[in-house]
């Protein structure tokens, strides 16, 4: 006769495997999805593939074209300053959204719902609305001719010259509530003690914000910039309906290239040749993160062990 003790130890056993084996068909999954198909693409683009894939090997003359390219060194330079304008404009204005929440203000879970809506709002739809709130027939523009300042002028999405700018700012709007509710967040959990010795030295709130509160919560501003690099690389979908990567290819990014390279112009090795350029920078920043991640963790563990 089996031991209770034996009873109570298998229980265990399979209560400890349950969420592994619920988990594992998702993980295998995603394993065949993202690395299987990463290897494909990765195939593809060193194939002799055209209109249709041809698995025969042809070296890496695809990545040399592509980066002969005019078109793709100027997306690629569109991304890097998109990206980092992005980047740190959603920083600063969810940070200081952050901080102007957490001082206890009225209605707080009003305003935080107005700062997130944009967040639930598609790319697609958000970049048609700022569309004609920016294009000169629809929006500011022509609201100010109606007013009878005829002489004004807000052509920024047909310039050249600014038109990327107009993707920043649309970008930023989207965003900067995602940063807020997580700023927002640590700025909650940091001890009270801290800010209350602060302020017995006699510091003001704004110098206690600078030199107290926000470097405490500096692991969070390094996952939001992740997060937020990631938007910005894969961004697509906002850049075609708010200037179809236009005008000529002032506001083209990586992923319009690839899309026009497989599916308009039917080169589908030179456009996997992109996707993996594409799928190289997300490596360079997942990657060190995934790194720093494991580090900060085995250094908890050694520090409570």
């Amino acid at each position: 006769m089996q031991s209770p003790n034996n009873n109570s130890t298998g229980s265990r056993k399979w209560s400890d495997l349950t969420p592994q084996m619920v988990l594992a068909p998702t993980v295998i999954a995603a394993l065949i999805w993202v690395i299987g198909f990463s290897l494909w693409t990765l195939w593809i683009s060193v194939s002799n593939s055209t209109l249709l894939p041809d698995m025969t090997y042809h070296g890496f003359e695809h990545y040399a074209k592509l980066w002969g390219s005019k078109r793709w060194t100027v997306a690629y330079q569109n991304l890097f300053i998109f990206g980092s304008l992005y980047v740190i404009g959603t920083l600063v204005v969810g940070t200081v959204l952050a901080v102007l929440i957490d001082q206890r203000v009225r209605f707080e879970g009003i305003w935080r719902t107005i700062y997130l809506y944009p967040l639930a709002i598609s790319f697609i739809v958000t970049g048609t609305v700022w569309r004609w709130i920016f294009h000169p027939n629809t929006g500011v523009e022509l609201a100010l001719h109606d007013m009878g300042w005829l002489a004004a002028k807000f052509d920024w999405i047909t310039d050249r010259d600014l038109a990327l700018y107009v993707v920043v700012i649309t970008g930023i709007w989207h965003a900067s509530g995602f940063a807020m509710a997580l700023i927002l967040a640590g700025l909650r959990s940091v001890d009270g003690d801290l800010v209350k010795a602060a302020q017995i030295d006699g510091a003001s709130m704004p110098r206690i914000y600078r030199k107290v509160v926000l470097p405490t919560i500096w692991p969070i501003f390094v996952a939001v910039t992740v997060v937020l690099l990631q938007f910005a690389i894969k961004t697509y979908d906002l850049v075609v309906a708010l200037t179809q990567g236009g005008p000529g290819v002032a506001t083209t990014v990586p992923a319009i290239v690839v899309y026009d390279l497989m599916f308009q112009r039917g080169q589908i090795a030179q456009g996997a040749a992109a996707a993996v350029m594409i799928l190289v920078a997300l490596a360079l920043v997942l990657i060190p993160y995934a790194v720093w991640t494991g580090w900060q963790k085995r250094k908890e563990g050694a520090r409570h062990g």
